[in-house]
């Protein structure tokens, strides 16, 4: 077969594509070791793991395991968002307590109360556009982002109507205050490297 073959194949097959029917094909497909894959929007994106990007995501997921039990603690896991075909494996997520897994064995986005995501240059303004919208369309309470490039994170928090209320950029060495949300910690970023 042809590759117009298998597009005229998968045409025919269903006319409303899935985000089971993506991630499905998406598992057949050669992906580089080393590299994340997710669909944003319908469209998918792999990005690679950099040691920068490691090093953020374990210094936060040690500092929220001071607090969670490991079982609330995920990375690079599926999880369906609102919008059009937004299948995200977010660096660093935090479910609520209780949370149980769907009939298709996903975490609900519904229960997903913390998102933290570390910037690769490829990918960094879904990081900041859709995918933002997405966890606020979800009412993830408060949404990370770690940039590296900048030096900074940006903490987004009371999500209302797709958007995030407010915003706290914080320098990479400083303290990201989130005592005041439903998490009730404070992040050091004195470990985070920058690129």
């Amino acid at each position: 077969m042809t590759v117009l073959e298998d597009r005229i194949e998968m045409a025919h097959e269903s006319e409303e594509l899935t985000l089971d029917a993506l991630f499905e094909r998406l598992e057949h497909m050669p992906v580089p070791e080393g590299y994340k894959v997710e669909i944003v929007e319908g469209a998918v994106f792999m990005s690679p793991q950099r040691d920068t990007h490691w090093e953020i995501i374990l210094a936060i997921v040690e500092q929220l395991r001071t607090k969670y039990p490991r079982k609330r603690v995920k990375s690079d896991v599926r999880v369906d968002y609102p919008g059009h075909l937004n299948g995200f494996a977010s660096d660093v997520t935090l479910v609520a307590e209780g949370a149980e897994k769907d009939s298709k064995g996903l975490w609900r986005s519904k229960d997903i109360e913390f998102v933290a995501e570390v910037i690769s240059k490829g990918t960094a303004a879904n990081d900041y556009g859709p995918k933002k919208i997405a966890y606020a369309l979800a009412e993830v309470l408060a949404y990370l982002v770690a940039d590296p490039y900048q030096g900074k994170c940006h903490l987004y928090t009371q999500p209302k109507d797709g958007e995030y209320l407010t915003e706290l950029s914080v320098a990479f060495g400083a303290d990201v205050d989130m005592t005041t949300t439903p998490l009730e910690l404070t992040l050091k970023t004195d470990e985070f490297p920058r690129d």
